[in-house]
């Protein structure tokens, strides 16, 4: 009889477990947009943690919802040919300067950089539009308008393998890049995330950048509105990558840090990394 009983009780638990597991276990863990809720420390186990509490459709676009400015960015990637890295750069640190200063020019550079590592005989270029896609409209023609900017752009075509780029706009929780003292060993990591999941990933950012605020090193972040979409790049800096590997430690000795990384891995499909130097001409040093 006891037997029995047993048995009777263990099909319970297995019936109820089958049903949970429906009804949450299985559930995607990237379809959540909803910010997740704040819980004393001890409120759920581990395990619970792992999940998104409940579902929300965005009730707007990302372009509202992410940032706060009109701003738009410009990101620029140059594959150089390497036996033209040398003279590629000599031409961009006398022409992009120039037309940095154009008041003709609608937009200014916000930071130019080589790559050092995770690729070679790159270029990335971020520029910046005030007056946000009437800027980037009208970019082109002035351009085109200058002869010596039109003959510089016709011979760099001959020096690249390949170039590409994208239209960003920033989050608002990041704001607009600064000038940092000194120079500086920056690193942009690049993530490709599922479709669908961008307002989760803002959500949880927002609040897990101030756990990567101590050297100041959070430098921006920006999401991708044409060109790869539901691309995100976040931009760091430090002092060299002895300073980042110490900082990047010490973010997972602060609490809060751990959950953060636990909820938005699950959303990215790639992700990558370069270090770069800036060019002597950049901003951003």
């Amino acid at each position: 009889l006891r037997y029995f009983k047993m048995a009777a009780t263990v099909g319970r638990l297995t019936r109820v477990l089958r049903q949970q597991a429906n009804s949450t276990v299985c559930r995607p863990l990237f379809t959540s947009t909803a910010l997740h809720d704040e819980k004393p420390e001890g409120g759920k186990s581990w395990f619970t943690k792992l999940f998104p509490e409940k579902i929300q459709a965005p009730t707007d676009a990302h372009s509202r919802l992410l940032t706060a400015k009109d701003l738009v960015y410009e990101m620029q990637i140059h594959d150089v040919k390497p036996e033209y890295f040398e003279e590629y750069k000599e031409m961009t640190e006398e022409f992009y300067p120039r037309i940095h200063e154009s008041s003709d020019f609608p937009g200014e550079v916000k930071g130019s950089w080589y790559t050092a590592f995770g690729y070679q005989d790159q270029a990335v270029h971020l520029w910046i539009y005030r007056d946000g896609y009437e800027g980037v409209s009208r970019s082109e023609e002035a351009l085109m308008g200058d002869k010596d900017v039109r003959q510089f752009i016709e011979k760099r075509q001959n020096m690249l393998r390949a170039r590409s780029n994208q239209l960003l706009l920033e989050f608002s929780f990041w704001g607009e890049p600064q000038a940092r003292e000194g120079f500086n060993v920056y690193e942009m990591r690049s993530y490709q995330l599922k479709p669908g999941t961008m307002i989760e990933w803002g959500n949880n950012w927002a609040r897990g950048i101030q756990h990567r605020q101590e050297n100041s090193e959070a430098v921006g972040g920006f999401f991708s509105q044409i060109g790869p979409l539901y691309c995100v790049h976040h931009l760091w800096a430090y002092k060299d990558l002895t300073a980042r590997k110490a900082t990047r430690e010490s973010a997972w000795r602060k609490p809060g840090w751990d959950q953060c990384v636990s909820y938005t891995v699950p959303l990215i499909r790639k992700m990558e990394s370069r270090v770069m130097h800036p060019a002597p001409f950049s901003p951003l040093k």
